[in-house]
This record gives structure tokens, C-alpha cells and sequence, in this order.
């Protein structure tokens, strides 16, 4: 039943300004027929500085992260603030229950209550910010000065090493006196700038240099991409103009690491298809949207795909097995594992692949009975086999 607005924004204000209670807030989405709030999304947490609690506000719009705590002695302001805009969606989460807001059409508030999640006790009230963290990538590098680089990115960054990390014996235990990695549709380059920077010092610990090369199709970005490089002072950091289907960022050696990060549909295809062709020993690959197969299942009315909803969701998940098998198949070994909380990008997922030698007998027989039997029941032939044909072709002619 439709509740009275200012009720419920009364009732979500004494929520936020409960911080012992509090877990965490989160305004996002617009009413309709008003003006858009200042940001896309903002997020409030009770935080322990050395100052005493505070409201810590966090606010997102495109890529640009802004952070500020008010201490919440003062915070009422902010908060009124802040339920003065004209957001559609209020969700808080509290010790003892989950309140959802969503502002209807006419202005009414749609109002659901649910009890908190086993443990949320244990997470409500103010964290410690004050307590040192280990970090792989220091949250205050210079490297986040020069990138303009919010907290959010940051995060981003932080998780994305950690994945790079489990990897590096791979990555550095060539021959040879320096590593060589890549990223393919480098973009504004955060995740390249921060694998630079912690790569290259693991690199140094074992006697290497290393260097990377951000690779893009767009002028601009390469050109940002290398200014941000010399101003950080990252030596070996180089940036390319080109397309990821004819890169070569080392015409003649092979990289250490490929990544792609967010790369577009079928470019995460290009990419995975370049690594296995230069025989790279790791791969790091964080697909975004999957159009590919989304439209090959547009025409399949079986329940599963019938909705858009779902057959976005579900071309999601098909891809990237489908694209991990292909890599099995030539010789990787695989895992798909979230690299990061939904909360800070809902395409979390990543596909990390080290060579480990052609699949033989039984297993690659299992292999490609797997691979058939879901490119048959779905219909569809993923972007990927089509690029790597002819290897795949071997494979097949291997397995008679």
C-alpha cells in the first residue's frame, strides 16, 4: 500500500542518523516528471575517524567518485540534503532490517521491510578508517593523484591486482630480462597504470624490468595515457594507437600477461583470440556486455531466454563458458571467479587463464563433447571459435 512521502522520508532519516545502527545507505534512480539529483548514485556509511564517528557520503556520477564525512553530531543537514533530492530509490540496511523506498509516479512512497541478513549486527555502526590496510596498490600512489582516480576506482584497482597476483609466478618466472604485458582496449588505463605500477616492483624483486603497453583505437586517450605516464614517473609504461585484432605491442616476442578489461560485446573475443595466438602464459580478461550471443538467442523461445531480461543474463553466463571452454580446448587452464563486489561494478566477473599444455585423450574428448553439446542445444557459435577456427580445427583433428 502506497505510503505518505514525507512519512517515509521522516522514517529513513532517523535511520541514517542512527549510526550505531546504521550498515549502510544507498539513494540512486530519479522520480519521474523531476529534476535530477546532484548524483547519479550516492552511498552513506557510518565511519570511526581519529575525529570521532562520522556519515561518510559518497557520490557517483559517470566515472567522476567524490567523498566527503560529516561528523554525525552535524549531519543532519547532509542528510536532509540529501532526502530533499529528488531520488526514486532510498535502500538502507540497518542491524536489524532492510528498508526499501521507491517513489511512485504520483509521488507516493512504495515502502518494503524485511529483517536484516544473518550478521548484519556484526556490520552495522561505524568502521575503523583509521586502521592501517595491506594493500597491494597504496590507495595514496601518486598514480590515483595523476588519473583523477576516486575512491571506487581505487577499490577497483586494489581487487583487480589481487587477481594479477595469484598469477604471478606465471607471469614472472620467464626467460629473459624483462616481462612484457599488454592491455588490449586499454581505455583511461586505471587498471593498466596500477598492474604497472605493482607488477613492475614484483618484476624488480627478481632481477626484471617490465614493460607495458596500453593499447586503444581513440588518439585522445593514448595521448592522456602516456602525459599521465611521465607525470607519475612510470618508466616502461608505453601506450599505442591501434585495434585490438592487429596489435602488436611486441613484434617480436611474445607478452607475459594479456588483459582486457571491460572491453566491449566481441572485443574481449579479439583479445582472448590475440593472446592465444602469441601463446601467452596468462590471461586476465573481465568481459563486459555479450551481444553476441544475446542476439544468436533472440529467436529461441525455450523459457529460459523467452524474456529479455532473462536472455541478457543468461548470454552473459553462456559466453563466458563457452569462451572458457574454447581456452580449455587450446590449452588453458581456466577460472571464472568475481574480481570485485557488484556493488562497485555489476560486470565483476573475470576469466583468468594460464597456459598449461593441449588437453589429451579423455579429457579432451570430455572437452569438446561439452562445447558441442551447448553450442548445439542453444543454436549459437560464439564470437571466439569463430576468430580461432583454425586452431580449434586441430584441436578436432588431434582428438580423432
Amino acid at each position: 500500500m502506497p505510503t505518505d512521502l514525507p512519512t517515509a522520508l521522516a522514517d529513513v532519516r532517523a535511520l541514517l542518523l542512527d549510526a550505531p545502527n546504521l550498515a549502510r545507505a544507498v539513494a540512486a534512480g530519479r522520480r519521474k516528471g523531476c529534476e535530477p539529483p546532484a548524483a547519479e548514485r550516492v552511498e552513506v556509511r557510518p565511519v570511526t575517524l581519529k575525529n570521532g564517528p562520522h556519515l561518510q557520503f559518497t557520490a557517483r556520477t559517470g566515472p567522476v567518485v567524490t567523498t566527503r564525512n560529516v561528523p554525525v553530531a552535524a549531519a543532519g543537514g547532509a542528510v536532509d540534503d540529501l532526502l530533499g533530492q529528488a531520488y526514486g530509490n532510498l535502500h538502507v540496511e540497518t542491524a536489524t532490517e532492510v528498508v526499501q523506498v521507491r517513489v511512485t509516479k504520483k509521488g507516493d512512497a512504495q515502502v518494503h521491510r524485511a529483517p536484516a541478513p544473518e550478521g548484519a549486527r556484526d556490520a552495522a555502526g561505524p568502521a575503523r578508517h583509521d586502521k592501517a590496510k595491506q594493500r597491494l596498490v597504496d590507495p595514496d600512489d601518486p598514480v590515483f593523484r595523476v588519473l583523477g582516480a576516486g575512491g571506487d576506482k581505487r577499490r577497483q584497482v586494489e581487487a583487480f591486482v589481487r587477481q594479477l597476483a595469484t598469477l604471478a609466478p606465471a607471469v614472472l618466472t620467464g626467460d629473459g630480462e624483462r616481462v612484457r604485458a599488454v592491455d588490449l582496449g586499454c581505455g583511461n588505463a586505471y587498471l593498466t597504470f596500477g598492474a604497472h605500477r605493482w607488477l613492475g616492483e614484483a618484476a624488480r624483486e627478481r632481477g626484471k624490468d617490465l614493460v607495458t603497453v596500453g593499447v586503444d583505437v581513440r588518439e585522445d586517450v593514448v595521448a592522456t595515457g602516456r602525459r599521465a605516464a611521465a607525470e607519475a614517473g612510470l618508466p616502461g609504461l608505453e601506450f599505442a594507437v591501434g585495434s585490438i585484432a592487429g596489435a602488436e605491442p611486441f613484434p617480436d616476442e611474445r607478452p607475459d600477461v594479456v588483459m582486457a578489461l571491460h572491453a566491449c560485446d566481441t572485443a574481449t573475443d579479439e583479445a582472448l583470440a590475440r593472446a592465444v595466438r602469441w601463446g601467452s602464459p596468462v590471461v586476465l580478461a573481465a568481459p563486459c556486455c555479450h551481444r553476441d550471443v544475446q542476439r544468436q538467442l533472440h529467436g529461441n523461445r525455450a523459457p529460459l531466454v523467452r524474456h529479455a531480461i532473462l536472455r541478457e543474463r543468461f548470454a552473459d553466463v553462456l559466453t563466458d563458458t563457452l569462451r572458457s571452454l574454447v581456452l580449455q580446448l587450446l590449452g588453458y587452464r581456466v577460472e571464472v571467479v568475481e574480481f570485485i563486489d557488484s556493488a562497485h561494478t555489476p560486470r565483476n566477473a573475470m576469466i583468468r587463464a594460464v597456459r598449461a599444455g593441449a588437453p589429451r585423450g579423455p579429457r579432451l574428448a570430455e572437452l569438446l563433447a561439452e562445447y558441442d553439446d551447448l553450442t548445439r542445444a542453444w543454436g549459437v557459435e560464439p564470437a571466439l571459435a569463430r576468430m580461432l577456427t583454425p586452431e580449434l580445427e586441430r584441436v578436432r583433428q588431434a582428438a580423432l
